[in-house]
């Protein structure tokens, strides 16, 4: 579950976030003293500008977690009665879900327009905060390349200076403690780190705001795709209004939402509730794909069972979907598996239907821990006769 605003950053992403921004920030002002002091015109631009950077980094970073993307209310239902079987049913909020929200299990709420739960901010990302998500990424990206420059030239000036013990007039000395070499090397490998992974993170939600598309999105278009690959209809997704309007919907000075995260401006030939009707479809797919297991070996529930073999240790599904600790003789309803793993969700009779959606059990379990059960078939009418 996710806290409330004051205990948000209690949590162990935020805490790593800010101890990351504060360290390579420290480090790169002290590096920036003495490569580049501020007495000089040069030294207070470059300064500055890497201030900036930090702070819009923090301001956007605290905004996407207390601001937050916005929820349905519980047990919302559309305006318009007729609707309602357009959407999908969600048990655990007991409403019904508007067009573009999903479930967060984290966070015990649908969420707007959801695109993933971030557990750095300790949030999800969707509706009320994408923008300021997306600025916090580029300026983390920009202010750990200025960060990388500086103190990638700090360390050069400092051990060439020792190497080869000389000093020059109008060059800036460089000197550094043990503890602060460390530091500074450490500093730079987090820099370094972050233009990488959070760059990565950056393309892929820079590519999502230009296809207004977010994460769930795409794995839902990407099934519609493959649903219509042996036929002559083509999906098209409704939100896709071109890159420009797609990036207005998102991209603003003040980083707020536009709109309310329930009624969205769609394609030509689409409607409010194209994308549900889709989602709606492939889950009635889904319950007929359906298979139920018997478990004949206890399953621990750990995301790296070295029990399982090696096999199963290494093809750990890449996924935040937790993994389920089952029993000899539970039932699972299966639904998604690959070589090594299955997904379901245990079966329990003894549960009424009325505290079911509050108490489901889902997640991965190794593929050799269950056996599939075969359902009786029932007899054909000529063997019927004879036994008649």
């Amino acid at each position: 579950m996710c806290f409330g605003p004051f205990a948000r950053l209690y949590h162990w992403g935020p805490l790593t976030a800010l101890a990351i921004i504060k360290l390579v920030t420290g480090m790169t002002v002290h590096c920036s003293s003495m490569i580049w002091p501020t007495d000089t015109p040069g030294g207070l631009v470059n300064i500055f500008g890497f201030m900036a950077l930090s702070g819009l980094s923090i301001y956007n970073f605290l905004a996407a977690a207390f601001h937050g993307p916005g929820f349905l209310p519980h047990k919302w239902t559309p305006e318009k009665e007729d609707d309602i079987s357009e959407l999908q049913y969600c048990g655990v909020c007991q409403g019904y879900k508007a067009p573009r929200a999903h479930h967060c299990r984290k966070c015990g709420r649908c969420t707007l327009k959801m695109d993933h739960h971030c557990p750095w901010i300790n949030n999800c990302v969707g509706w009320g905060n994408h923008a300021h998500f997306t600025y916090f990424l580029l300026f983390s990206v920009l202010g750990c390349m200025h960060a990388t420059v500086i103190l990638s030239a700090c360390m050069y000036r400092g051990f060439y200076r020792i190497w080869y013990m000389y000093y020059t007039p109008n060059i800036p000395q460089v000197q550094f403690s043990i503890s602060s070499v460390v530091i500074c090397i450490f500093s730079l490998g987090l820099a370094i780190g972050v233009v990488f992974a959070v760059g990565m993170l950056l393309f892929f939600q820079l590519r999502s705001i230009g296809r207004n598309r977010t994460g769930v999105e795409e794995w839902i278009y990407d099934k519609a795709v493959r649903r219509r690959q042996n036929t002559e209809k083509v999906f098209k997704f409704p939100y896709d209004l071109g890159i420009y309007q797609n990036i207005k919907q998102v991209v603003n000075l003040s980083g707020n939402p536009i709109g309310d995260g329930i009624t969205w401006k769609v394609a030509e030939g689409c409607d409010q509730y194209t994308l549900t009707r889709e989602q709606l479809a492939q889950k009635a797919e889904k319950k007929q794909r359906a298979k139920m297991y018997q478990i004949i070996q206890p399953a621990s529930g750990y995301w790296f069972p070295i029990s399982k073999g090696l096999y199963v240790l290494m093809s750990s599904p890449c996924t935040e979907d937790p993994r389920i600790k089952l029993e000899i003789d539970d039932t699972v309803l299966v639904t998604r598996w690959n070589k090594h793993w299955l997904f379901g969700e245990k079966m329990q009779p003894n549960i009424p239907e009325s505290e079911k959606a509050l108490n489901r059990v889902r997640g991965w379990f190794p593929r050799k821990c269950a056996v599939q059960m075969i359902e009786p078939t029932s007899p054909s009418p000529k063997h019927s006769k004879k036994r008649n």
